[in-house]
């Protein structure tokens, strides 16, 4: 059996070295995935409306090669377009759900999406997002990092979710 192959994106200041990423990246690679990371220095005083092509541009350089999955990062959400136009499954982890293009894209896409997110988080919107994907982890307290207050321990909690949320995912639309 061929490997499957995710490219993670980014976001705009949450590399893919960051734990979301590395544990997800974990859980990825024990089912059968290659990993394709994405590095970007996002340029200061780039204009809002330009936020979309420029992740655009970077990431569909990426999609040369077979891509089976996409995982990406509030900023790196902006690639749901990308995602829609070729039927591609995803992950979004903390989606901009506050931007139409976004929203727009999830409600076309074809191929299933995980949406995770935080309660706390101003991007996420918790009807909309349930409205998108029956595939959805919404953490309490959680930001827009996924960490939450008080003890440490309770965001590695919520990181524990996050896995298991993707390793589940990934089983549905995979196999074992």
């Amino acid at each position: 059996m061929a490997e499957r192959r995710a490219v993670f994106i980014p976001g705009m200041g949450y590399d893919t070295r960051a734990p979301l990423f590395a544990f997800v990246g974990e859980s990825l690679r024990r089912a059968g995935f290659v990993l394709h990371e994405i590095s970007w220095e996002f340029p200061a005083g780039l204009a809002a409306e330009q936020h979309g092509q420029w992740v655009a541009e970077r990431v569909r350089t990426t999609l040369t090669e077979s891509t089976d999955l996409l995982v990406g990062k509030s900023l790196g959400t902006l690639a749901a377009p990308l995602a829609a136009e070729r039927a591609l499954p995803a992950v979004w982890l903390t989606p901009l759900l506050h931007v139409p293009e976004v929203v727009d894209a999830l409600q076309r896409a074809e191929a299933p999406v995980l949406l995770i997110g935080g309660a706390a988080d101003r991007t996420w919107d918790s009807a909309v997002a349930r409205r998108l994907s029956p595939h959805l982890v919404e953490i309490p307290e959680a930001d827009h990092s996924l960490l939450l207050p008080g003890p440490l321990v309770r965001s590695a909690e919520a990181l524990g979710r996050v896995c298991t949320a993707v390793e589940e995912f990934v089983q549905v639309m995979w196999g074992k």
